[in-house]
């Protein structure tokens, strides 16, 4: 499942990024790589998680790229 199906509330562990170096680097300097664990604040327009009481803010495509697993 993709970032963006999560629910409101969710938490989930990222396992998986499809993307080449430069989206997974930026992931990567918002927080948002593979072994994290997050929870979806809201899928409302752009997509917002939470990372350790940090809250990141990304785009729907790049959302659609970040492969999870519920927790």
């Amino acid at each position: 499942m993709v970032l963006g199906q999560l629910a409101r509330g969710e938490r989930a562990r990222i396992v998986a990024i499809e993307g080449g170096r430069g989206l997974r680097q930026r992931l990567y300097l918002r927080g948002l790589f593979e072994g994290r664990e997050v929870r979806l604040v809201s899928n409302y327009g752009s997509v917002t998680v939470e990372i350790d009481r940090n809250v990141v803010a990304i785009g729907r495509g790049m959302a659609q790229k970040i492969i999870v697993e519920r927790s």
